[in-house]
Order: C-alpha cells, then sequence, then structure tokens
C-alpha cells in the first residue's frame, strides 16, 4: 500500500484513499440498515436499546473517518478524471462527490442532536463520551426535528449512494472507462 508523494495527481487513488472509500461505504450501508431496523422494534425487543447504541457508536466512527477521509483528499489530491468524460459527467460527478462529503459531516451532527436533545451524552462503545451541548435549557421538541431531518439526510446520502454506484457501473460497463478501477 505505497502512498503517493503529496501533491501529486497519480492514475489511481492510493491504497489508504481506497480503505477509507470502501470503510466509508461498509459504514453508510451498515448505518442505514441498522437505522432503518432499529425504527421498527419494540420496546421488549432485545435489541431495542442496543440497536441505537451501536447505531450511535458507529456514526461517530464514520464522522471521523468522513474527517480523515476529507483531510487526506486535501493532502493528497484525487487522480484526474478520465478523459473520455463529457463535460456535463464531470459537472455531475464533481457535485455528487461535494454532497456525499457534507451529507456525511452533516448526518452524523443531526444524529447527535436527536441523542443529546434531552441532555443525554453520546457513548461510544463504552470507550468515551461526547457530552450534550444542551443540557441547562433543552430545545423545545429538537429530538423530533433533529431526527426528520436525520430521516431525510439519510435518504438523500442513500440516493447520491445510489447514483455514485451506478454512475461507476456505467463507466466501467458501458463506457468501459477506468473510473471505476481506479477505486479498487
Amino acid at each position: 500500500m505505497a502512498l503517493e508523494t503529496p501533491g501529486t495527481n497519480p492514475i489511481r487513488y492510493n491504497g489508504f484513499a481506497r480503505l477509507l472509500h470502501w470503510l466509508m461505504a461498509a459504514l453508510v450501508l451498515g448505518l442505514a440498515a441498522l437505522g432503518f431496523y432499529m425504527v421498527t422494534l419494540t420496546y421488549y425487543d432485545p435489541w431495542y436499546r442496543t440497536a441505537p447504541d451501536l447505531h450511535r457508536s458507529f456514526g461517530v466512527i464514520s464522522f471521523i473517518l468522513v474527517t480523515v477521509r476529507w483531510l487526506w483528499r486535501k493532502k493528497q489530491p484525487p487522480p484526474a478524471m478520465s478523459g473520455s468524460l463529457k463535460p456535463m459527467e464531470k459537472l455531475a460527478a464533481h457535485w455528487v462527490h461535494h454532497l456525499l462529503y457534507g451529507l456525511l459531516f452533516i448526518l452524523p451532527i443531526s444524529g447527535y442532536f436527536i441523542t443529546t436533545a434531552k441532555g443525554d451524552a453520546v457513548n461510544v462503545f463504552g470507550l468515551f463520551t461526547i457530552p450534550a451541548i444542551f443540557t441547562q435549557q433543552p430545545i423545545a421538541n429538537l429530538e423530533d426535528i433533529a431526527g426528520f431531518i436525520h430521516l431525510g439526510l439519510a435518504v438523500c446520502l442513500l440516493t447520491l449512494v445510489a447514483l455514485h454506484i451506478a454512475g461507476g457501473l456505467k463507466h466501467h460497463f458501458i463506457d468501459k472507462d477506468d473510473t471505476l478501477t481506479r477505486m479498487l
């Protein structure tokens, strides 16, 4: 997993960038599945307390990883886009990536506000806690508002992930260019 010299623009993503990409992909899909599953649980279900705890903990991990990934991308520019891409495809790829990063930052923050709305801290795998900001004067309905925003952002993120996957598959199977293989 050799790393490129900072500031260069390689043909493929380096090993660390690929690792972060696939870890984030697994986390996003896992968090989405767990999130949609846990809202179906009843009070007496054994996963009723465990699922949200895992969701919050992995959400914090995803926030840390997206921060590392963003910082790495600033230090290590991504490979240039394929010359076979049409201008509209380049623009779409540019905006989808920016929106993905934005949602990957904002989604855990909205989740944090769901948990901390009543003054509770976020416990991360029992290793450490992230304290609540609003402990003295809670904001009315913050949990519900943050929950509504969190769900909407999750749906937007999953839609963009689907577009991202479809774009990679289109480039690989229809255009037969190297867009997808640069991240494999």
